[in-house]
């Protein structure tokens, strides 16, 4: 184990003119038990050349990893079998952290977490703006993520993973010539063996991008269609409800007539239910082709 209590990853793909933000907000970190690493995803701009830079400021602990572009599932990939802290959380590269943030953490850790929980579920805030979806019941000392949204929850989270958990979890697959599979994949089977201990604090200051992954969801849809029947096919198995389970199926048939893949009714967790789905999933098809040829 490293010295320090937590990792910090942030997984980089040209955000030169964001990171530097994310680089401010933890040399202002009230506590300096963290080190930042930092996943460069083929960035083709001076984002190592800023990161060089902050190495030699030596303010704060940085490492630095490039790698080839393999979208934001394979730079936690990577974070993940780098290290070695107790807890880890992902701060994106156009977020921030509030400036007691690290020492919140390590302080509620230390006071209430123990092998018994995967870590710690946060608020994300925006950027100008207040708490994104809803806070935690006052009497919700515990959750899942999936029961969290179950019961009504909204909005990001913040999450702050036990490294030896995360890393007990497959690591997300990479699909050729294909850049997303959900993060939620794990999450999704950390939540089958244990619970998350809930923070009502903001840990994270988030400001979307109009090039980000959630404002480019269809395009993602249709230019990933394995990768998400791979993540619908998990989310089949894991989710209790029916109606939830026929909305996975809807949306596994799209992406497997994307992916031209004429096998999919054998590969699903739930063939009848996936026939059941296949005029809906149909139609959902042509409503993500036309959204995407629209955008052209």
């Amino acid at each position: 184990m490293e010295t320090v209590t937590l990792t910090i990853f942030t997984p980089a793909y040209n955000r030169a003119h964001t990171i530097g933000r994310t680089y401010e907000s933890l040399c202002r970190q009230t506590s300096r038990d963290f080190c930042w690493l930092i996943i460069d995803d083929g960035s083709t701009d001076n984002t190592c050349e800023l990161v060089e830079g902050w190495i030699k400021e030596n303010k704060i602990s940085i490492r630095y990893i490039y790698q080839q572009n393999q979208g934001m599932h394979g730079a936690h990939n990577t974070a993940y079998r780098n290290m070695n802290t107790e807890l880890n959380t992902c701060i994106d590269s156009d977020d921030y952290m509030p400036n007691d943030a690290v020492e919140k953490i390590v302080a509620f850790w230390r006071k209430y977490g123990s092998d018994e929980y995967a870590g710690i579920i946060g608020l994300d805030k925006a950027d100008k703006g207040g708490i994104i979806g809803t806070s935690f019941p006052v009497d919700m000392k515990t959750v899942t993520l999936s029961d969290f949204y179950q019961l009504g929850g909204k909005g990001d989270k913040k999450l702050v993973y036990r490294t030896e958990v995360i890393r007990k979890y497959p690591e997300y697959p990479i699909f050729e010539g294909e850049k997303y599979v959900g993060l939620a994949y794990k999450y999704m089977l950390i939540d089958l063996d244990y619970k998350l201990l809930t923070m009502n604090e903001a840990l994270v200051i988030v400001d979307y991008q109009n090039d980000g992954s959630s404002a480019n969801m269809y395009k993602h849809y249709w230019h990933n269609p394995k990768g998400f029947s791979f993540f619908r096919k998990t989310e089949m198995r894991v989710t209790h409800s029916l109606k939830r389970k026929f909305v996975v199926c809807v949306h596994y048939v799209s992406s497997s007539i994307i992916s031209k893949n004429r096998n999919f009714i054998k590969e699903s967790p739930m063939p009848w239910m996936t026939i059941l789905a296949i005029p809906f999933g149909y139609l959902l098809y042509r409503m993500i082709k036309r959204k995407v040829s629209l955008d052209k």
